[in-house]
């Protein structure tokens, strides 16, 4: 391929708002986006609170926002049989995440894509869980309003939805609060 062509396609596929394309017409991957929000593992004692507050059951389908290392995706499915769906933008955690649901033996009932939480699809869920910030929930709380089913349940950690949301239950758990 002339070197000719593969400026034209660029600066074309850039004005089209696509992906740049290499030198062999394969479309480059988006570069890495910055996360809004440190990584910073919730304790299992912790995730086993998030699960039961929700009240799991083995015919939910739980999506954890900003999944980190899937521990929440992958005991959902292991303690409660449900299925999953982790969503991190983190591309590294995604691919540790899948590594630990394949080693927990689940890897057919959840998967972790690599996603912003303000984009990716959700309206399969029938449990929401997320330890993100106050300001990230209030960004998301319209989205989860109008997107998800009635009776979806939603489980944060530390970080209430807002005023316009109050939660239904806060519960403590050491030094963390579950909304």
């Amino acid at each position: 391929m002339p070197l000719v062509r593969v400026a034209l396609l660029f600066t074309a596929g850039l004005a089209a708002g696509l992906l740049p394309i290499d030198v062999l017409g394969r479309a480059n991957q988006a570069p890495p986006v910055a996360p809004d929000v440190a990584y910073i593992p919730t304790p299992q004692v912790v995730v086993d609170a998030m699960l039961s507050l929700a009240a799991l059951r083995s015919t939910d389908v739980v999506y954890d926002l900003g999944s980190g290392d899937g521990r929440i995706v992958i005991s959902a499915a292991q303690k409660y049989g449900a299925r999953g769906v982790g969503i991190e933008i983190n591309p590294t955690l995604v691919q540790q995440a899948n590594e630990n649901a394949r080693a927990a033996g689940v890897a057919d009932r959840v998967r972790f894509v690599n996603e912003n939480v303000f984009s990716a699809e959700i309206k399969d869920a029938t449990v929401v869980t997320m330890y993100l910030l106050q300001s990230i929930n209030e960004r998301l709380r319209p989205r989860l309003v109008r997107e998800l089913r009635p009776g979806t349940r939603v489980v944060s950690h530390v970080f209430n939805m807002g005023p316009e949301w109050p939660p239904e239950r806060t519960i403590t758990v050491g030094a963390s609060r579950l909304h």
